[in-house]
């Protein structure tokens, strides 16, 4: 694994991201319970979490694809009222949960898609960016007039991260990345992603199962339980499995083991 690029001290009073006291339900099943977050400009933040915890509900809400209630800034303006076109548009990325990439177009043709949610007087330099992606993921470039439905899992995954860095976000959300992909490629794609903040000039929030390569990439580390932070600090407070495991409120050993916590 590549040692992390430098990056910010975290300043909350200069955050590019700030929730405060956030909430955010499904009907009438409340799944985030006052959550307070935020990322500093530079910043890889990982949000770790046992199944259940909120993580997918938290990127969800930030992306205002969730009805919330509370504070949500973007580099301080507040999007709480925003949809989620426009919350893009003002440069939010979102790779959701199960990738999302439309299967009968081709990889081109889905990265080309991605420039669109750039504001209009910023599309210009999208066969620049998309070059970018190319050189991020060269997988894609040999793929390029395939259609996306054809490729495997982690090529996938790498095009839904590709389709949203075309849109040049500020802050990038990505939900699970590892989730199906094989130790190898789950490794590799650690890799680029602990490399595409200075690449592209963004910070990133991923939510995330395995914390043993999490902690190899991140600045700081938020672990949810039951829809509320149960603990929160720099990378290096969470050397520690231990910390985690209790934060986690009771995981189980074999839990653990598949999330990649050692003692």
């Amino acid at each position: 694994m590549s040692e992390r690029a430098s990056s910010p001290i975290h300043n909350s009073s200069a955050a590019l991201l700030d929730t405060r006291q956030l909430v955010a339900r499904y009907g009438s099943v409340e799944v985030l319970h006052g959550v307070d977050l935020s990322v500093a400009p530079g910043e890889i933040v990982v949000l770790l979490g046992p199944n259940g915890a909120g993580k997918t509900t938290l990127l969800r809400a930030i992306s205002r694809v969730v009805s919330t209630r509370g504070a949500i800034e973007l580099a301080g303006v507040d999007i709480a009222g925003w949809s989620g076109a426009r919350t893009a548009r003002a440069g939010l990325g979102h790779v959701p949960e199960g990738r999302g990439t439309f299967a009968d177009l081709t990889v081109e043709e889905n990265l080309r898609l991605g420039g669109l949610a750039r504001p209009r007087a910023r599309r210009s330099n999208a066969r620049n960016d998309l070059e970018l992606v190319y050189s991020t993921f060269p997988v894609l470039a040999d793929t390029r007039g395939r259609a996306a439905g054809l490729l495997s899992g982690g090529q996938q995954q790498m095009l839904a991260i590709g389709r949203a860095l075309m849109a040049r976000p500020r802050l990038l959300l990505i939900d699970e990345p590892s989730l199906g992909l094989a130790p190898l490629l789950t490794r590799q794609l650690f890799e680029v992603l602990a490399h595409i903040r200075g690449d592209w000039s963004t910070s990133l929030l991923i939510a995330e199962q395995n914390a043993r390569l999490s902690l190899q990439i991140a600045d700081r580390v938020v672990v949810l339980a039951g829809g509320r932070v149960a603990a929160a600090g720099t990378t290096a407070e969470f050397r520690d499995g231990d910390v985690i495991r209790r934060a986690y409120l009771g995981e189980s050993a074999t839990d653990a083991e598949r999330t990649g916590i050692r003692k």
